[in-house]
């Protein structure tokens, strides 16, 4: 049987990381847990990443690359109603659906893990940004900065909840509810002269 090839073996290990993340903290996680699960030594292991963060900025990268080209193909997509209130529904569904590994994230960034937080800042300042600019694109009345952070803020904490499993807050009702009061504020802003 033929080695495993080098980019092979990163997704192997991401993929045995992301396996072991579902049931463990990342701190509690060993290198030899990881090598056993993704089926290589531990040497080999090591020859890829050095210690977990770099895994866990691998896996982070996935994760948020992966949202970005979505939103980007979403808002590009000219069969699709793009419109600004649809916008605000896309991104808190979006954000809201990938809890799993995001929560792993916070964790790690909140504990006091310098790196993981600058990397999560880095790509929270660069969505507010791309988000930012697609809002502008469709509405250049509101303040498009501000619209984003109370987004990607109404964002994390609906990804709390429903991380938590809050009964009292139908995560999917709030969403629908943010998008047609969105709807509304842009008819109120728009009849205002």
């Amino acid at each position: 049987m033929a080695a495993p090839r080098k980019d092979n073996v990163k997704e192997l290990i991401i993929n045995a990381t992301e396996q072991l993340l579902e049931t463990q903290k990342l701190s509690e996680i060993t290198f030899a847990q990881i090598a056993s699960c993704a089926g290589i030594s531990k040497g080999t292991l090591y020859y890829h990443y050095k210690n977990k963060n770099d895994i866990l900025f691998d896996i982070t990268d996935k994760y948020l690359q992966q949202q970005w080209d979505d939103l980007i193909a979403w808002t590009e997509n000219p069969q699709k109603d793009t419109s600004l209130h649809r916008l605000v529904q896309y991104v808190l569904e979006r954000d809201v659906a990938n809890v799993g590994m995001r929560l792993h994230f916070f964790y790690d960034a909140m504990l006091g893990n310098e790196e993981v937080r600058s990397k999560l800042m880095q790509r929270y300042n660069d969505f507010a940004k791309l988000i930012s600019k697609k809002i502008s694109d469709r509405n250049d009345k509101l303040p498009a900065e501000y619209i984003t952070w109370l987004i990607l803020l109404i964002s994390d904490g609906l990804f709390i909840h429903k991380t938590l499993n809050n009964d009292n807050l139908d995560v999917d009702l709030f969403i629908k509810q943010s998008g047609q009061f969105m709807k509304q504020v842009i008819s109120y802003v728009e009849n205002e002269k």
